[in-house]
């Protein structure tokens, strides 16, 4: 049997204390119909970036990710100033002041928070560092298979949880299915009575009333709604069973179950006898149990 991972999961490293430079590193996992990567990393990571994203894509199938990198800052960091851009801002502002007859002078606070205006550099610069490069790489594989126990912790809790779905399924659909018979009786009996008081006295041959129970039986009877039930519920089980990359499969079972749902609560909408009210609470019930299991299954890999 493979693994069931949920989508939900989080995992952080911290670079050992002798590397150069030191580094944080995390990994947040969420649903998400497909692979959605998202990484925040130094603006000097671009091909740190391009390694791991190919390594993310061969080792999770769906999720929203987000992998966060942070460089530990020297003491020896430099702050460096854009001076042509503080020139062309300070240029600008006086021709401004010239041209409208003013005599302000540029508030250099102002202009030094001017994004771009100045950068903190350390010894990695924009060209990267192949050492931090290669530290976060060696990092990475056991970060994502802390990241995947977390998910298959939390994929084997909800497979109990499906499984015990199941079986509240399958309890409803047996219990509808000794009521159903009941309810036929029941609208027998109703349509006798009610042939008789519109035809006032005329006798009514039997045949014709089993004739007209028949119709309404067969517009009524859930019989087949219960056994597909059955079978859906069933399918589900032996897919939780095998495990692997289930999420999307389960998502379309549990859209078909809720259609027999669906059908089962307008057939049996008119039910007469003493079961009809717990007919109709057993289609309520069974609807809100597939709702509570359509919402688990958008959680699972």
């Amino acid at each position: 049997m493979s693994v069931i991972y949920s989508m939900t999961g989080f995992a952080s490293a911290r670079s050992s204390a002798d590397a150069k430079p030191g580094f944080s590193l995390a990994i947040k996992s969420v649903n998400h119909r497909f692979l959605d990567l998202h990484m925040r990393l130094p603006s000097y990571c671009d091909a740190l970036e391009m390694q791991m994203r190919r390594l993310l894509k061969e080792t999770l199938k769906r999720g929203h990710i987000e992998v966060t990198l942070q460089v530990d800052r020297k003491a020896g960091a430099q702050i460096e100033l854009n001076a042509d851009l503080l020139g062309a801002y300070v240029a600008a502002f006086r021709d401004a002041a010239r041209i409208n007859g003013l005599t302000n002078e540029p508030d250099l606070n102002s202009l030094l928070r001017i994004p771009g205006m100045m950068t903190a550099e350390t010894a990695t610069g924009v060209e990267g560092n192949p050492e931090l490069d290669a530290a976060v790489m060696a990092a990475m594989p056991a970060l994502v298979e802390r990241l995947n126990a977390v998910r298959a912790q939390e994929g084997a809790a909800l497979a109990v949880e499906l499984r015990s779905s199941m079986a509240k399924l399958r309890g409803f659909a047996e219990e509808m299915a000794q009521l159903r018979n009941g309810v036929r009786e029941a609208q027998f009996e109703r349509l006798k009575t009610r042939l008789a008081e519109l035809t006032d006295g005329v006798g009514v041959s039997e045949e014709r009333v089993l004739a007209e129970a028949a119709v309404l039986a067969e517009k009524s009877d859930v019989e087949e709604e219960i056994v597909r039930l059955r079978t859906h519920i069933d399918r589900f089980n032996t897919m939780l069973d095998e495990g692997g990359e289930l999420g999307k499969r389960l998502d379309f079972l549990s859209q078909e179950l809720n259609r027999e749902a669906n059908t089962m609560l307008s057939k049996t909408g008119a039910a007469a006898g003493d079961n009809s009210l717990r007919i109709t609470e057993l289609g309520l019930e069974i609807k809100a149990e597939i709702e509570k299991v359509r919402e688990q299954v958008q959680n699972i890999e």
